[in-house]
């Protein structure tokens, strides 16, 4: 019976923490919104400049390299994989462009499922 209480308060614990990790997740995101001085919209007419003919399939707003920037997956039809540009949320210049294999697409994705799967599992 004890071994079942400590199991069930270790199970509780986990989802604690990953309930706070969620909400710190989301304040974070809200944070990044905050800093944000062009729009969405904005940044995605500047990424898909970038790429001619191309298709917004993914996009996010995050802090990388200590800036915020937009992130945006934009694929090409006929094209295999994907373009990741991401613009600064600040200024709108373009941060980086970069072809992503769709070899490289299934890991990241991969990678990004196993991620989300830990955070939402309790």
């Amino acid at each position: 019976m004890r071994l079942y209480s400590m199991a069930a308060t270790a199970a509780a614990l986990s989802c604690a923490l990953t309930a706070g990790a969620a909400a710190q997740q989301s304040a974070s995101k809200k944070s990044l919104q905050s800093q944000a001085k062009i729009s969405q919209d904005s940044a995605r007419v500047i990424a898909l400049a970038k790429v001619p003919n191309g298709k917004v399939k993914g996009e996010e707003l995050e802090r990388e390299h200590g800036t915020v920037i937009y992130s945006y997956d934009i694929a090409v039809p006929g094209k295999s994989g994907i373009t990741e540009v991401n613009v600064s949320a600040i200024d709108g210049h373009v941060v980086a462009v970069q072809h992503e294999s769709a070899a490289d697409e299934r890991k990241e994705a991969a990678a990004e499922k196993h991620a989300k799967k830990d955070t939402t599992s309790h």
